[in-house]
């Protein structure tokens, strides 16, 4: 199970669906989520009707590719958009064949419970399911990648301030790791990286909000082009 487990108690497993116009890669997926115990309840060739399917399915979360049908442009980002003006809470895990700071940024700008891989991940079975578990638990997931190129390429005068430990830091704060994920990432205390923190919000000049969805995009935003 993907899900944390109560002794004596057993948990329903995630209740997914799978959107992309690739039969290929929807048969890689499910074969991926059924192996680590999720429930595939749907495997969709685009976005249409997945509004429906989520509120009459009650799923937990959704694996989303970004261009399908028809124009093969932001079909994806849209229908993401579409279910979270329509209120709906569900994990939503966007696929992408690009690292497209822009997307991720767009993606990220819905609200919590999303997340933005490279399609590559799925070739990393644990990092890819352990994605979805994050969404669907309301979490923030950026592809390494993206975080990287954002990173690599400051886009202020502030980011040049940081110092090397910070950077690393703010690239795994970028990803949405908690402060307890940096910590054991980078081999830190947990009061050493909320010290890291302080100092990299107060030299980018971002509010310290205690939301990690707003945090990472925050950083985003701020790394973005």
């Amino acid at each position: 199970m993907v899900a944390e487990t109560v002794p004596g108690v057993e948990r329903a497993p995630l209740r997914v669906a799978i959107a992309d116009d690739s039969l290929l890669l929807r048969s890689g997926i499910e074969t991926v989520l059924l192996a680590h115990g999720l429930d595939v309840v749907a495997s969709l060739d685009s976005a249409a009707g997945l509004s429906e399917l989520v509120e009459d399915e009650h799923l937990d979360a959704v694996v989303l590719d970004i261009r399908m049908p028809p124009t093969h442009t932001d079909e994806g980002l849209v229908a993401l958009e579409q279910l979270r003006a329509a209120g709906a809470t569900v994990g939503v895990l966007m696929l992408s064949m690009y690292a497209t700071p822009s997307y991720a940024i767009r993606a990220m700008s819905v609200g919590g419970g999303t997340g933005y891989l490279l399609k590559d991940r799925i070739a990393d079975p644990s990092s890819f399911v352990h994605a979805i578990a994050t969404v669907a638990g309301g979490g923030s997931v950026v592809d390494p990648e993206v975080v990287a190129h954002l990173v690599g390429t400051p886009s202020s005068s502030a980011l040049s301030t940081l110092t090397p430990r910070e950077r690393e830091v703010l690239t795994l704060m970028a990803q949405g790791k908690s402060n307890g994920g940096i910590a054991s990432g980078l081999f830190l205390s947990l009061k050493t990286v909320e010290t890291h923190i302080g100092s990299i919000m107060a030299k980018l000049g971002i509010d310290d909000s205690p939301g990690e969805h707003r945090r990472v995009l925050a950083v985003l935003r701020l790394l973005g082009p």
